[in-house]
């Protein structure tokens, strides 16, 4: 098997770890298969976007609301980013919880964001080329985000760790805490048992 699916401890949020094949002259792998994708995210991706990203830059916390909810697919391809995932579901039992992991071009490791989450990513290396897919295409009107450092939220950035001073967009620099977040997500309490059912017959998600 060339995937293999870990749910984090926010399990709507998934790690890809891919097989790759390498000798002297390089490697090859496969970065997406939709028959092997298609039991653990049954959701259609229909928009790739790549960023460029210097050290320091960080991106979020984005997302869009409904209709136009973006589930995302992320992986770096250039460097390395430490990517973050927030449960913005009004309702949630994880509301406001956050999960994160560090995707490089050397782990070549991608990351399932869903809808109903936010999401961001602080760059680590030198520069970071940032590939990923999403489920529906970018719409403006319903573009909306949550502050970095909302302390409602916490996120460990680990700043200190990597001598790191965060570089924003101004865009960025306004976003409000998550309270006050234009937000228009819901927890449906179907789903925990729809995503507990899949975990129990995937196995090894």
């Amino acid at each position: 098997m060339n995937f293999t699916f870990t749910r984090l401890e926010l399990p709507e949020v998934i790690l890809v770890d891919v097989r790759s094949f390498g000798d002297s002259r390089g490697f090859f792998m496969e970065s997406y298969k939709r028959s092997a994708f298609t039991d653990i995210i049954p959701e259609t991706f229909v928009q790739d976007n790549h960023s460029r990203s210097a050290k320091g830059v960080l991106r979020g916390l984005h997302f869009q609301n409904p209709p136009d909810a973006q589930g995302k697919l992320v992986r770096a391809l250039r460097g390395s980013i430490l990517d973050v995932a927030v449960d913005i579901r009004q309702g949630s039992p994880t509301f406001g919880q956050w999960v994160s992991a560090e995707l490089s071009e050397e782990n070549r490791r991608m990351l399932y964001v869903p809808t109903g989450f936010a999401h961001g990513f602080l760059t680590l290396s030198d520069v970071a080329d940032v590939f990923y897919k999403t489920t529906a295409e970018y719409a403006p009107e319903s573009d909306s985000g949550c502050a970095w450092d909302d302390p409602a939220i916490g996120v460990d950035w680990q700043l200190d760790t990597h001598g790191i001073t965060p570089q924003l967009s101004n865009k960025d620099q306004g976003l409000p805490p998550l309270a006050e977040a234009n937000n228009g997500f819901s927890y449906d309490p179907s789903h925990a048992s729809v995503i507990a059912a899949l975990a129990a017959a995937q196995g090894e998600v």
